[in-house]
C-alpha cells in the first residue's frame, strides 16, 4: 500500500510551490518605498551631521530590502538552491526590519 506523500507527482508539485518567497518579494518592495518615504521625511529636520547619518542608514536599508527582494525572486525562479536562497532572503529581510526600526528611532530624535 503506497502512502499519499510518496506520490512523485505530488512531491514535484509541492517542490514548485513558492512558499515564503511569495510573501517576501512584495513586502520587500513595499519596504523599499517605506525607506524612501522616511528618507524624505528626514529632510524636514535641520541639516546636521546626525541627519546625514540617518539618511545613509535609511538608504542602506533600502538596498538591504532590494537584496531581499532579489533573493526571493531568484528562489522562486531557479530550482537549484531555492531553499537556501529563500532562507537567505528571509534573514536579509529580518535584518532590514531591524535597520528600519533603528532608523525610525534615530529619525524621531533628528527631526524633533
Amino acid at each position: 500500500m503506497e502512502r499519499e506523500n510518496d506520490d512523485p507527482a505530488r512531491r514535484e508539485t509541492v517542490s514548485r510551490m513558492p512558499g515564503l518567497s511569495a510573501h517576501i518579494l512584495p513586502t520587500s518592495a513595499t519596504m523599499i518605498g517605506v525607506c524612501l518615504t522616511a528618507l524624505y521625511i528626514s529632510l524636514l529636520g535641520p541639516p546636521s551631521e546626525h541627519r546625514l547619518l540617518v539618511d545613509k542608514l535609511l538608504a542602506l536599508d533600502g538596498l538591504v530590502f532590494l537584496a531581499s527582494a532579489l533573493l526571493s525572486f531568484v528562489s522562486m525562479r531557479v530550482q537549484r538552491g531555492a531553499g537556501r536562497n529563500e532562507r537567505m532572503a528571509e534573514s536579509v529581510f529580518v535584518g532590514g526590519l531591524g535597520l528600519l526600526a533603528l532608523g525610525g528611532v534615530a529619525l524621531a530624535f533628528v527631526v524633533s
